[in-house]
């Protein structure tokens, strides 16, 4: 499974900079000042979870799935990085679950 970290260490300085602020959206104990890693990270996995099990269509090599799912992953990063009021979708789910 790939992790955040691997996306940022292999990631263009664009991909880097969506992963940090991925990171960025993950406060340590909400405090703004540091990023919560784990957190990020386990809200990472599972939206590669999500995507993985809607990027498997039968015919595909495992390969093909993970490299497909990679790619998700980071278009996704990317494509929120551009938006300031973005928010984690896997924190507002369980925002809207504790209510």
């Amino acid at each position: 499974m790939i992790t955040l970290h691997e996306v940022h260490e292999q990631g263009s300085e664009a991909v880097r900079a969506a992963v940090l602020a991925f990171g960025a959206r993950h406060p340590l104990n909400g405090s703004g000042a540091e990023p919560d890693w784990s957190w990020a990270e386990k809200h990472f996995t599972y939206l590669i979870e999500v995507i993985m099990g809607t990027a498997a269509p039968p015919q595909n090599s495992a390969a093909a799935i993970v490299r497909r799912t990679k790619n998700e992953a980071i278009g996704f990063l990317l494509a929120v990085n551009t938006r300031p009021d973005y928010r984690c979708p896997i924190c507002v789910k369980r925002q809207r679950h504790s209510l």
